[in-house]
């Protein structure tokens, strides 16, 4: 299942909407998508390396857009979305103490979260407008912390070349067991985070 899977992907990254696809990911996934744009960032990357840098500045430009409506869905729906988000991570009783601690950090929170742990980005998007952090912070940390997460991903990928591809071919059943559980460490941080 994975490898068709994963062949699947690899089609995709050499169809001529490609981009489009990715663009849709990245803005969806800092919003309200569970899966990253990476799941069809490296296959792209793999699959055309010319455009490596290219795919990368779609990627941060559709995320900076898409963590923006996270903001707004944060900050203009919190009592229907923004309440669903406080109740899934149990902060009905402390929640004007998590929103104390997140605007305090809030700038290291975008910047973490939204490139350097697995903690997943519409989380921080949506509880920086539910803390009504400052939106401008919010913005230029938000699009400096993706952009740096996707020229990493990016970099490496383009420096190992097909050597990517065939480490991720031969260890296919690890890398998606792995990125499972990034996944999952992730959602525990959010919950860890703001008890």
């Amino acid at each position: 299942m994975l490898r068709r899977l994963y062949d699947w992907t690899m089609r995709l990254a050499e169809h001529p909407k490609s981009e489009w696809a990715l663009a849709g990911i990245s803005f969806a996934e800092s919003s309200f998508f569970p899966i990253p744009p990476d799941v069809i960032l490296a296959p792209m990357v793999l699959a055309n390396r010319k455009k490596t840098w290219r795919y990368c500045l779609i990627c941060t430009i559709s995320s900076s857009l898409g963590g923006i409506l996270g903001y707004l869905i944060g900050y203009l729906l919190m009592d229907t979305i923004g309440q669903w988000i406080i109740n899934l991570y149990g902060l009905q009783h402390s929640f004007d103490e998590a929103r104390n601690k997140f605007n305090e950090l809030g700038w290291l929170m975008v910047l973490l979260g939204g490139g350097f742990t697995p903690i997943p980005y519409k989380i921080i998007t949506i509880l920086s407008g539910i803390t009504q952090l400052n939106f401008f912070v919010f913005v230029i940390v938000g699009t400096f912390a993706r952009g740096t997460r996707f020229l990493l991903t990016c970099a490496i990928l383009y420096w190992l070349g097909p050597r990517a591809r065939e480490i991720v071919e031969k260890r296919l059943g690890l890398a998606f067991t792995a990125f499972i559980i990034l996944i999952g460490v992730g959602f525990y941080l959010v919950k860890y985070v703001f008890k």
